[in-house]
C-alpha cells in the first residue's frame, strides 16, 4: 500500500477541487455524522472522477493516514458501490458535485432500498431472526446459558436488518444505530424503549424480553405479508412468544 506525507483532509479537498477530472467529493464515517466524530476520527472521502478522465489523484489510491482515507474511483464504478458500503453511502455528505445533484441523487438511491429487494431479504431476515430467537430460548431451558445468550445476539443482529429493510433502508452499522433511531425513527416503534429492549438481551439472553420483542416483531411482519414464514414454525411458535 503506497504512503504518504501526512495530508489533511482541507488540504486535498482543495487539491481534488481544483482538478476537472473530479466530479464528485463524498465523505461518509463519523464526520459525516453530526455529532459522533472525535479526535481519533479520520476524514473517509470518495473521490469521483469522471469515467475515462485522466487524473493524477489516482495516485491516491489507497491512501490510508491517521487524518486521511481515501477511495479514488471512476463515476460508474461509485454508482455500482455499495455491500458493506451502503449504509456509509446513504449517509454520506455530499462535499463537491459537479453533475448537476447528479452525485447526491446517487446517494439517494443507495438510501432506499427496491420493492423487490425489500420483499427478498425480508423473507430470509424474518426467519433467520426467528431461527436464532428459537434456538435462544430452547437453549435457556435446556441449561446452556451460554449458547443461550450467543443465540440471543445473533437474533439482535438478523432483527436489527430486518426492522431496517422493513423500511427499505440499509442498516446502520452498530456504532451508528442510537445515532440513526434519534433522527430517523422505524415507523411503529419507538426508539428509547427498543434500544433498552436491545441492551438487555445483548447482555443477559433474557428470555422474557425476547419473547415480547418477538411479539411485536410477529406482529409487524404479519402486518406487511410475511405471515406464512412464521407459520411455517407451526408449533415451534409456542417457545419463541410470551406465556399466555
Amino acid at each position: 500500500m503506497p504512503t504518504y506525507p501526512p495530508l489533511s483532509y482541507d488540504a486535498f479537498v482543495t487539491l481534488a477541487t481544483a482538478d476537472p477530472a473530479v466530479v464528485g467529493l463524498v465523505l461518509k464515517g463519523s464526520w459525516a455524522h453530526d455529532g459522533m466524530a472525535t479526535r481519533h476520527s479520520d476524514h473517509d472521502l470518495y473521490v469521483v472522477l469522471a469515467d475515462g478522465a485522466a487524473s493524477g489523484l489516482t495516485r491516491f489510491t489507497g491512501h490510508r493516514s491517521p487524518g486521511l482515507d481515501l477511495v479514488v474511483l471512476p463515476l460508474e464504478a461509485f454508482r455500482a458501490a455499495g455491500g458493506h458500503e451502503r449504509y456509509a453511502l446513504a449517509r454520506a455528505r455530499v462535499v463537491l458535485d459537479r453533475l448537476d445533484g447528479g452525485i447526491a441523487r446517487i446517494l439517494a438511491d443507495k438510501a432506499r432500498l427496491d420493492a423487490g429487494e425489500t420483499s427478498v431479504r425480508a423473507s430470509t431476515l424474518l426467519d433467520a431472526y426467528a431461527n436464532s430467537l428459537y434456538r435462544s430460548v430452547k437453549n435457556n431451558r435446556d441449561g446452556q446459558p451460554l449458547a443461550a445468550r450467543l443465540d440471543a445476539a445473533d437474533s439482535l443482529g438478523f432483527l436489527m436488518e430486518l426492522l431496517f429493510t422493513l423500511d427499505r433502508r440499509p442498516r446502520p452499522y452498530n456504532k451508528y444505530l442510537r445515532w440513526e433511531l434519534d433522527r430517523y425513527p422505524l415507523p411503529g416503534w419507538d426508539a428509547g424503549e427498543l434500544l433498552v429492549t436491545v441492551d438487555r438481551i445483548a447482555a443477559t439472553g433474557d428470555v422474557p424480553s425476547q419473547q415480547r420483542l418477538f411479539a411485536r416483531v410477529e406482529a409487524a411482519a404479519r402486518e406487511t405479508g410475511l405471515g406464512a414464514v412464521l407459520d411455517a414454525w407451526g408449533d415451534d411458535l409456542a417457545l419463541m412468544r410470551p406465556p399466555s
